[in-house]
């Protein structure tokens, strides 16, 4: 009999429109053994707590104007945590006898961040999407061996069909003929969804030219030809 965990997650949304709107919201999420605290700006992610290191992070490149947070923003985090688990433990038992709605995620997508280019560092992602409840987790293999190291995943990311979406991104070097996978698990699959990705980079062909030089070529030389025939021909008459 499986055992099936409650996640509160509670979030809120401020839309300002002055000449371009903006979405500005909060996630504060729990269960019994795991917690997440994020904000967000815009579709991007801007800070989460991360209660496994003990700290706050700003996930957005250092090139990126990030603004700054005051002192206790982490600890404040760790208030919250504590706050959600206690009205989950109210909910668990106000909800025991309610059959929980689940909605399966669409069939991940798997994409690099960059161009490839053989040996040199890229990122995989794989995007998964339309689940209910959060979160999803996600395992990645590299030629069928499994993969945890440089392996990260977000928060689960509301949309306003009241589903979810997360993002896992596996950091690697590609090399010719490396075949990825990313695979899903969620309440609602009854079995895991996996994408495959392979490291194809097609090298650049030299056909088109080399005909295109024979055939200027043997043009060049038909002309040259032409032209002698056309000056032996006027000298005999």
């Amino acid at each position: 009999m499986k055992t099936m965990k409650l996640l509160l997650i509670l979030s809120s949304v401020l839309c300002v429109s002055v000449e371009v709107q903006h979405e500005d919201f909060t996630i504060v999420g729990c269960s019994k053994t795991d917690g997440e605290d994020m904000y967000a700006l815009d579709g991007e992610e801007m800070w989460y707590a991360d209660f496994v290191n003990k700290k706050g992070v700003e996930p957005l490149p250092s090139f990126v104007d990030n603004f700054g947070y005051q002192e206790g923003t982490y600890e404040g985090a760790v208030a919250n945590l504590q706050i959600c688990r206690s009205n989950l433990d109210t909910l668990v038992k106000f909800y025991k006898d309610t059959p929980r709605e689940l909605v399966p995620p669409s069939s991940p997508v798997v994409y690099t961040k960059d161009d490839v280019e053989i040996g040199e560092k890229n990122t995989l992602i794989c995007h998964v999407t339309g689940f209910y409840p959060a979160p999803v987790k996600v395992h990645w293999t590299k030629n069928e061996e499994k993969v945890t190291e440089e392996t990260s995943i977000n928060v689960p990311y509301p949309i306003k069909d009241g589903s979810f979406v997360q993002i896992a991104r596996l950091q690697f070097t590609p090399q010719q003929g490396d075949i990825y996978s990313c695979t899903v698990e969620h309440p609602a699959l009854n079995e895991p969804l996996t994408r495959f990705w392979d490291v194809k980079v097609q090298q650049p062909s030299v056909g088109p030219a080399v005909f295109c030089g024979l055939g200027l070529t043997m043009g060049l030389l038909g002309v040259a030809a032409g032209t002698f025939f056309l000056i032996k021909g006027n000298e005999c008459s």
